[in-house]
């Protein structure tokens, strides 16, 4: 079962891909590798998931806006490799969580990318992955959440 077969069983379709806020590229390529730049909750309607976990947004709010990011670097992959068919290996995650000073649970909010990738890719989705929380980031976005993946030769 292809990538977007899977995706299209979620009930979701590829946004087209975020544009960069800064002066970076949405993704570099090295070899197998490509190196996805961080992706937020960005909506369909252009509008980002914002606040602080812990104290205006819950664990699950946050868990949904990582899934969305997810979504957001799905996009981004697509762009990049031409094909999701052509992913062979979801090598690694690395999510940023906006959060309290006293908030512990990162890594369940980046589960919402982790689970999406698992249910796209099945097998090949599994990752090596860090959750970190921080103070702030761009925009006040809830989670922030980067990728690097392996592609066919």
């Amino acid at each position: 079962m292809t990538p977007y077969i899977r995706l299209a069983e979620l009930g979701l379709t590829l946004p087209e891909p975020p544009t960069p806020i800064a002066n970076f590229v949405t993704h570099a390529e090295s070899g197998r590798l490509i190196f996805l730049s961080g992706q937020g909750p960005l909506r369909a309607d252009g509008t980002l998931c914002t606040g602080k976990v812990g104290e205006d947004v819950t664990v699950e709010q946050a868990y949904e806006h990582a899934r969305l990011t997810g979504l957001n670097l799905l996009a981004v992959m697509h762009a990049a490799a031409g094909d999701l068919g052509r992913i062979v290996r979801v090598v690694k995650l690395l999510g940023f969580v906006n959060a309290t000073p006293t908030f512990s649970d990162h890594p369940k909010v980046v589960n919402g990318c982790s689970d999406l990738f698992a249910n796209v890719f099945d097998r090949i989705g599994g990752h090596a992955r860090s959750a970190i929380g921080v103070g702030s980031l761009p925009g006040n976005i809830t989670v922030e959440i980067e990728a690097v993946v392996e592609i066919a030769a």
